[in-house]
């Protein structure tokens, strides 16, 4: 038998699994949004799922397409699609699979965005229950007849908490749910939400297997443990020979092709490029971070610091047991008394900005920026307080990071 090949060798040498044009080393970019057929009828089989290849540049290119081999291969799925955003994946899981009356069980501790979503979804007639998923209590409480999904992220941004992965996947398992886990802030390197019994996995490309900043993309993945002929919500249309794909079929029609959410070949180019060193930049990020944390914590400047690495933090034994690494995200509220805008400001070396898993540590004030459209009742159910500043932790030399928090503590 032979061996299976590592992370990162399997990741380097995917697109070569295949004849490149030119031997190349990487797959190219492929710009057109049309394809041409000699043949009327290979065409046709085609647009009828009966051939393999590309109908329009909306529903992807061997660009794109070779972008999720890659994501596929890291999240162990049966298929992935990918889209233009993150938030343009969860959309697609609601738009192709969810129908009115139908109802949905989140956990509370969401991104800002996936929040305003699920809102949406709300106003189009699907109800959306949120709980504190950090027990699977809450979440079998809040199922219903009508339940047809449950959502969760691995590490909650910015409070950091931890849902009951393995005991929810149990559950969706027992009760026949949908169980979609957002994989961003761990990565398919730190976590595989496949051993928690999870049928999608969401990534938002642009953080850390992107990890440049230069490129925006998500996916969802299916991995193959959920048993679609059961789901009432399934079109005929896409009820093919291979019952594993109805829904990740559904998922790339009703998601990507009718919404238009497409992954441009450029934006994919550099997300596939950037995926070939996410271990090598997660390990580095992930140590930085528990540094970096350690090092806040022992501030009297600072009240409180939420990172799964530390003993102190309420789903630490959960995130030991579960994860390959902390992951690169922390967050920690000032003493009161000190203005986050100052501290922030006297920062010279940490960037003022909203993005997560760039090789650079970004810095923001929470609750005036990406949390402020809920309001201040709903982050107060977060856990957000007004001095919280969030820190998707870089690269950077460890002694250079510590000492540009320390110039700006003190």
């Amino acid at each position: 038998m032979s061996r299976k090949a590592g992370f990162t060798t399997s990741i380097l040498h995917s697109d070569r699994d295949a004849p490149i044009e030119h031997g190349s080393l990487h797959k190219p970019l492929h710009l057109s949004v049309a394809y041409g057929y000699r043949d009327a009828r290979e065409l046709a089989a085609v647009f009828q799922g009966k051939a393999q290849g590309y109908a329009y540049g909306r529903q992807g290119n061997p660009t794109s397409a070779a972008l999720e081999e890659k994501v596929n291969r890291m999240e162990d799925g049966v298929a992935t699609v990918c889209f233009g955003t993150g938030m343009a994946a969860i959309g697609a899981i609601m738009l192709a699979l969810l129908r009115e009356g139908d109802h949905v069980v989140s956990s509370a501790f969401l991104f800002g965005n996936t929040n305003s979503l699920f809102n949406t979804v709300e106003a189009h007639g699907s109800d959306v229950t949120f709980v504190d998923a950090t027990d699977v209590r809450a979440v079998e409480a809040a199922i219903t007849p009508a339940t047809r999904l449950v959502f969760v992220e691995t590490i909650a941004n910015p409070r950091t908490q931890i849902a009951d992965l393995k005991r929810i996947g149990e559950l969706c398992a027992a009760r026949g749910l949908i169980y979609v886990v957002d994989n961003t802030m761990t990565s398919p390197y730190l976590f595989l939400p496949k051993n928690v019994g999870a049928s999608l996995v969401v990534n938002a490309l642009t953080k850390y297997i992107g990890g440049h900043g230069n490129a925006l993309g998500g996916s969802i993945t299916d991995t193959g443990l959920f048993d679609w002929t059961r789901y009432p919500n399934i079109y005929d249309s896409y009820k093919g020979p291979k019952t594993a794909l109805w829904g990740i079929q559904q998922i790339r029609k009703k998601g990507l092709r009718d919404w238009g959410g497409t992954l441009a070949a450029e934006q994919a180019h550099h997300i596939a490029v950037g995926a070939e060193t996410l271990a090598l930049r997660m390990d580095r990020a992930c140590a930085n971070a528990l540094t970096l944390a350690r090092f806040l914590e022992e501030r009297s400047q600072v009240r409180a610091v939420y990172y799964p690495g530390l003993a102190t933090h309420p789903q630490h034994a959960r995130a030991t047991e579960l994860f390959n690494g902390y992951g690169a995200l922390l967050s920690f509220e000032l003493d009161p008394a000190r203005d986050c805008f100052d501290f922030l400001n006297r920062l010279k070396n940490v960037v003022i900005s909203s993005n997560l898993g760039d090789n650079r540590t970004l810095a923001i004030p929470v609750a005036h920026t990406i949390f402020f459209e809920m309001g201040a009742e709903r982050r107060a159910s977060m856990g957000i307080a007004d001095s919280l500043i969030r820190v998707s932790v870089g690269i950077e030399d460890r002694d250079d990071l510590i000492a540009d928090f320390a110039q700006a503590l003190t």
